[in-house]
């Protein structure tokens, strides 16, 4: 809490007192709901083993990696890209979808193709920047979800963005869109709808698979009256990969903000693995969140562990003294992706704003999942 200068009565001194302690109150108990259950199960996060295996392209920057098990026995990578050596504005100014192909889950990875890029043309939801990919098999299909934005000036962004959708038989394209124009899910104008007004738009979108049907979860903030800066997930559901999607109302009861997810099946429950930027939920500023359920409409915090921590607790060589820091104030993990194997998580993508190893550009880093541990 900042402190504030108070220039009235005392009356108003206590009433804000309260008001802080009852905000403080708030942000620990998700905290202490964590720490109560990782003392009875072992969280995700102590499986990650770190390899020095990176998704890296000299001439792009590299941000959020979507992997996944292609057809061809070979691993597919769907990431956002852009030539600035910058994070922001480049991710929201000159983003597009890359595919990157690799015989392992470690590389090395060559690129491929351009999946998606922005239309460029005024007037269109997706004028600029295709980000935040996730990959995933739908049916028949392989589908990508994604958010673009017809303005990346700010304002109106972060508040003009939406989701989209392209589908393809093949890997390689080509990219049919969903939807409206490819865009499925934006704010709602109905003022009486959770997402009205929201100030980040619909974003960072991720895709599961349910009796043949898609469902994209998606995340938006709440109006200021409904809890100042609080962001929780939603899913829209559909009968076909096309569309039309419909939005459902929040299902995570965090009580803090929180960004990031991709979904995932394994073992018969529904995951999602969020970022916890605050360290309200795990007590890790900027850690991760391991949300498991047995119904994918519904995420309830009682049933979540750590799923990531920061990168020195990975990385025996870390030096900070070597690190480039291009974006963020602490080495953290960002835009986590799961790559699955035989119906089991075997390694974890995520880019970082801080290159360890002193480039000058941002990479994806890969690390296993050891399940023998």
């Amino acid at each position: 809490m900042k402190k504030i200068k108070i220039f009235t009565i005392s009356i108003l001194t206590g009433l804000i007192v309260v008001a802080c302690k009852t905000e403080q109150k708030k942000q620990k108990a998700d905290t202490a709901i964590l720490e109560q259950i990782t003392a009875e199960v072992k969280p995700f996060a102590s499986r990650l083993e770190w390899t020095e295996a990176k998704l890296e392209d000299e001439n792009y920057s590299i941000w959020g990696s979507s992997p996944i098990m292609g057809d061809d026995g070979k691993v597919h990578v769907f990431s956002a890209r852009w030539p600035e050596y910058n994070i922001d504005p480049a991710w929201r100014k000159s983003s597009e979808v890359a595919h990157y192909v690799a015989d392992s889950p470690e590389g090395p990875f060559t690129f491929s193709d351009v999946a998606i890029k922005g239309s460029g043309v005024e007037g269109t939801w997706n004028r600029y920047a295709p980000h935040n990919p996730e990959i995933q098999k739908i049916g028949e299909y392989y589908a990508i979800t994604f958010v673009a934005n017809s303005d990346y000036r700010q304002p109106p962004h972060p508040a003009n963005q939406k989701v989209g959708l392209v589908y393809s038989k093949s890997l390689y394209g080509p990219w049919k869109k969903a939807g409206k124009e490819g865009m499925i899910i934006e704010v709602s104008e109905d003022s009486n709808h959770w997402t009205y007004g929201s100030k980040l738009g619909v974003d960072n979108p991720c895709l599961n698979e349910v009796d043949g049907k898609p469902i994209v979860y998606f995340k938006a903030r709440l109006k200021e009256e409904d809890g100042g800066i609080k962001a929780k997930y939603a899913y829209a559901t559909a009968e076909s990969i096309e569309g039309p999607y419909t939005m459902s109302e929040p299902i995570t009861d965090n009580d803090s903000y929180l960004e990031d997810a991709t979904a995932f099946t394994w073992d018969d429950k529904y995951y999602l693995l969020t970022t916890d930027n605050h360290g309200t939920v795990t007590g890790v500023e900027g850690g991760g969140i391991l949300w498991a359920s047995d119904d994918w409409r519904k995420f309830d915090v009682k049933n979540i562990q750590l799923a990531y921590d920061l990168i020195p607790s990975y990385n025996k060589g870390y030096d900070e003294s070597k690190v480039t820091k291009i974006y963020s104030g602490w080495p953290k993990f960002e835009r986590p992706k799961i790559l699955i194997q035989n119906g089991k998580p075997t390694y974890f993508f995520a880019p970082s704003g801080w290159n360890i190893e002193g480039g000058k550009r941002s990479v994806c880093y890969i690390l296993k999942i050891n399940h023998d541990k």
